[in-house]
């Protein structure tokens, strides 16, 4: 089996969600390549990270502060990288340009000048495999979403409705962190932070938005500062996005509703999908990993059913199909996608492919515009 020597670059929750995935990779039965961890970055890990990381991987090499040290680093051939959105544009930029093949978090760059610029990287260094991190599509159920969708099962689309809800924030004693200070995380907010994941399934079945009208909330205007004091919140906690919307295959219009919501009573990490035709609809929602409701329509009455979508993801395991998938496994069936791209140069197929450069770009002109709508109560060309 091929062996592709990784790096990660910022060891917090997806880093660590990231090696664990690699950790298990005796899970997949039918890989071609196999990561290997040979070196891990972090200017500032938490007590004991690092540790960690060296104990469950003897595989690493280097540990260094400063991410430069890694690229120059002649033992790691891909690296994934999660930090904090400022810090996109300068690492992401030389990720590439360094000629690593490179996974990165979303929403790759803090505002659409920094994307600019990470596109203008990928144009300056072709030939590798650049993706965004994205791993809900992977959801067996999803997947079969999308050959659905291939197959034009739903006749003329006439909406989509998709999201990615937290709940966490809805407590106002929440200590703030960097996801609310506008000159860390940007000024898309929510948007930034969970838009992408509702974004990857409408931009890779190739609807294109036209026109937006955003409403953003602020809900908790300041937070504990961990030090005594309080903080001002400076960040959008809610994003709620009507979206004007063209199917190049039928040529015709539809609304997309899209919602991001930091605060989302009861909601536990929440991502859905829904999409309307009028041959057939379609609806899932990751409360229940394994339920697919479907209605067909054919003149007759029209039937909501449910079918039971088992563990049946695109790269095949050694877990039985009447199980229940998983976030951890969304994440190793995202990783190995992209580590199947590095090897073969293409996807497995269109719909089992990392949320591109190209895609994230799109998402930008989504969010910028939705900025502008929101701030002048308009509806904006995307």
């Amino acid at each position: 089996m091929n062996e592709i020597r990784f790096g990660i670059i910022g060891l917090g929750l997806m880093g660590r969600e990231l090696a664990s995935a690699v950790a298990r990779w005796c899970h997949l039965t039918d890989v071609t390549v196999r990561p290997v961890i040979t070196a891990i970055c972090d200017k500032a890990p938490p007590p004991g990270r690092v540790e960690w990381f060296t104990a469950n991987f003897p595989t690493i090499r280097q540990v260094c502060a400063d991410y430069r040290e890694m690229l120059t680093n002649p033992d790691v051939d891909a690296v994934y990288c999660a930090v904090p959105h400022h810090l996109h544009r300068e690492m992401y930029c030389a990720i590439i340009e360094s000629g690593k093949h490179f996974l990165g978090e979303k929403p790759f760059g803090m505002d659409r000048a920094a994307n600019d610029a990470i596109l203008a990287s990928i144009r300056k260094t072709p030939g590798k495999i650049v993706r965004c991190s994205s791993q809900f599509p992977f959801t067996p159920a999803v997947q079969k979403i999308f050959g659905m969708i291939e197959k034009g099962v739903f006749g003329r689309i006439f909406e989509v409705n998709t999201g990615f809800l937290h709940s966490s924030d809805l407590n106002p004693n929440k200590t703030i962190n960097w996801k609310r200070m506008v000159k860390i995380n940007g000024e898309y907010g929510v948007m930034g932070d969970l838009g992408m994941h509702a974004c990857h399934v409408p931009f890779r079945a190739g609807w294109q938005p036209r026109r937006v009208r955003a409403v953003l909330s602020k809900i908790v205007k300041e937070r504990p500062d961990g030090k005594g004091g309080m903080a001002p919140c400076e960040t959008w906690d809610n994003a709620t996005l009507l979206v004007d919307m063209l199917d190049p295959r039928s040529g015709e219009a539809f609304p997309w509703t899209l919602r991001t919501q930091r605060i989302a009573p009861g909601e536990k990490n929440t991502w859905y999908l829904e999409i309307y035709g009028t041959r057939g609809a379609v609806k899932f929602s990751t409360k229940n990993p394994k339920r697919l409701d479907l209605l067909e329509y054919d003149g007759g009455e029209q039937v909501w059913q449910q079918e039971d979508v088992g563990f049946e993801p695109a790269f095949k395991t050694i877990t039985g199909d009447i199980f229940e998938f998983g976030f951890p496994d969304a994440i190793q069936q995202m990783l190995a996608a992209f580590f199947h791209e590095v090897a073969h140069g293409k996807p497995l197929t269109p719909a089992t492919g990392c949320a591109t450069p190209e895609e994230a770009a799109l998402s930008h002109r989504l969010f910028t515009a939705a900025l502008t709508s929101h701030k002048n109560g308009t509806t904006e060309p995307v």
